[in-house]
């Protein structure tokens, strides 16, 4: 769930002061990961490559707490939970919108992952989960890309990941990804932390 705070007694104060009318609020990082386990774990456990780097962006995000605010309608709204949007292929040939509820249980969370996406895929309907702070993914996987930087529509505030198809090199597998978030929620120690953080979530992960 969710409830509004006065940004004045967080520790976004300053920040939500400086950009809170920005007319260009969103930030960019991009950064290569080391994907090299997860193209393994994903070839030997039958796993799919997208749900296991949606698990390892929540659990990185899960330690900052700043990824559990979101600017809205002028003001901030703390969240008690996360979850991730995953853009779902449909049965139509057009494209859905899936939030996944971020479980610190990874079993759990793929048998979620596995059942929303089949569902939206099947039923060509979004799922929102509107008591959670989304995290937003957009994986373009028919080609390399060295880096995103997605639109500012003034509607969606949340932080973003996006990325292309992964590099296989000599000795590992690569994939630049790109980070967007809005200043007011996160400022650049906060966004290079979570990006250090995934890299170490991508390098420890067990199934």
């Amino acid at each position: 769930m969710f409830k509004v705070v006065n940004a004045s007694d967080t520790s976004r104060a300053i920040a939500f002061e400086l950009w809170k009318n920005a007319p260009m609020p969103m930030v960019s990082f991009t950064k290569t990961l080391d994907v090299t386990r997860l193209v393994r774990l994903s070839r030997q456990q039958g796993l799919k490559f997208n749900m296991l780097m949606c698990w390892c962006i929540c659990k990185a995000a899960s330690g900052i707490k700043e990824f559990y605010l979101l600017p809205a309608n002028g003001g901030l709204l703390q969240y008690d939970s996360l979850a991730v949007n995953v853009i779902v292929a449909n049965k139509n040939g057009g494209i859905n919108n899936c939030d996944i509820p971020f479980d610190d249980d990874f079993e759990k969370f793929a048998k979620d992952y596995q059942a929303l996406t089949e569902c939206v895929a099947s039923d060509c309907k979004d799922i929102t989960d509107e008591s959670r702070n989304i995290i937003g993914t957009s994986a373009m996987t028919a080609t390399e890309l060295d880096s995103i930087t997605n639109m500012w529509s003034g509607k969606y505030a949340n932080p973003m990941l996006l990325w292309g198809k992964y590099r296989r090199n000599f000795f590992n597998v690569t994939l630049p990804v790109s980070l967007q978030f809005h200043h007011v929620q996160i400022d650049g120690a906060e966004a290079a932390q979570f990006l250090e953080n995934l890299q170490a979530e991508i390098n420890r992960l067990k199934v």
